[in-house]
């Protein structure tokens, strides 16, 4: 199984160095000097890694056979994709890839159904899960243990306690309401032209 594991950013230097944009939670394992990463657009690769290093909070590498910020530069936005063994796990044990949480049914703890994972969208503070509803609709869920219950993969679900107003958008209408009773009662003019 391919697996997109950075996006490259801009040219580094003069060397050929990179910036990139890592996508993996273990740039270790699939960035490091030696690994030889398929591309997107695939006329751009194979890439083999010859040098990596950390260069204030970003991640810097070079490939084999870049050598001037010209040629580094060509590569700019090509996405580097990883060969992965779909039996493969994290190790950490509450960790999980991309790929099985994917199509992932989101239900409550009740069973009522909220939608199904169409994408992660992995940002500096957290992830979220993009859920598509029933209807079409998208609602984006924090993956933090406050919210995420569960993950079974075995059945092929993801269970959610979330707050009020994260999934039901009425909580947040009755609370609207609410405030514009008590401004009604402040101002009566607004109150008769709304009722």
């Amino acid at each position: 199984m391919q697996l997109v594991v950075a996006r490259i950013g801009r040219a580094h230097g003069i060397k050929g160095e990179v910036t990139v944009e890592v996508r993996t939670d273990e740039p270790e394992l699939r960035l490091g000097p030696g690994a030889v990463l398929q591309t997107e657009p695939a006329s751009a690769g194979p890439l083999t890694i010859e040098t990596g290093r950390v260069h204030s909070g970003r991640l810097l590498l070079r490939f084999e056979g870049v050598k001037d910020r010209t040629a580094a530069e060509a590569l700019r936005n090509t996405l580097l994709i990883a060969e992965v063994d779909p039996s493969e796990l994290p190790e950490e044990e509450d960790e999980y890839y991309d790929h099985q949480l994917m199509d992932l049914d989101v239900v409550l703890e009740d069973g009522t159904e909220i939608g199904r994972i169409t994408e992660i969208s992995h940002l500096p503070s957290q992830d979220l899960f993009i859920v598509e509803r029933p209807d079409g609709t998208e609602v984006m869920i924090p993956f933090v243990e406050e919210i995420v219950a569960e993950i079974d993969l075995e059945e092929q679900r993801c269970v959610i306690t979330p707050p009020p107003g994260l999934i039901d958008d009425r909580a947040e209408i009755v609370s609207t309401r609410d405030n514009g009773a008590e401004a009604g009662r402040d101002n009566g003019a607004e109150a008769g032209e709304e009722a």
